[in-house]
């Protein structure tokens, strides 16, 4: 008997990858010139003071992530090399995804983009993009003529 690991979500993970590289398809580039091999899962959360943003991106030197912020636009772009066959064999079966990758979000209104920051923990990059501290609204006092 065969065990089968059931994924719900594979499915709509599937259908999305598609779709992002037949959007980038069109001009036979990614985006940004890069052709997009495989998409990091993230989760981004906000916290009181900051915002995070952590990308899975496991066999990926840290050398070969860029990050940039510009327009309102956080952009993580990497690539993750492959493994060269070492017993002139040849592989079998190919599983783990190799290539470019790129994801881009809308920064939020009230992110501080001068001291955005980045680093990378065993295969997770965390990119922490502090808040603008909250404008307070002033008082002003009325004098007599």
């Amino acid at each position: 008997m065969t065990v089968v690991r059931y994924q719900p979500w594979a499915l709509i993970d599937n259908l999305q990858r598609q779709l992002d590289q037949a959007f980038c398809a069109d001009s036979g580039e990614g985006i940004g010139g890069a052709d997009i091999s495989w998409i990091p899962q993230v989760d981004i959360y906000e916290e009181p003071d900051r915002f995070v943003v952590l990308a899975d991106v496991p066999g990926v030197e840290p050398k070969d992530i860029h990050i940039t912020a510009d327009k309102g636009l956080l952009t993580l772009r990497g690539e993750k090399r492959g493994r060269e066959a070492q017993d002139g064999k040849g592989r079998q079966r190919l599983e783990r995804r190799t290539g470019a990758f790129t994801r881009s979000f809308t920064l939020p209104e009230g992110a501080d983009v001068d001291r955005i920051t980045a680093r990378h923990t065993d295969g997770v990059l965390e990119v922490v993009i502090p808040k603008l501290p909250a404008v307070q609204p002033r008082t002003i006092e009325v004098r007599a003529a």
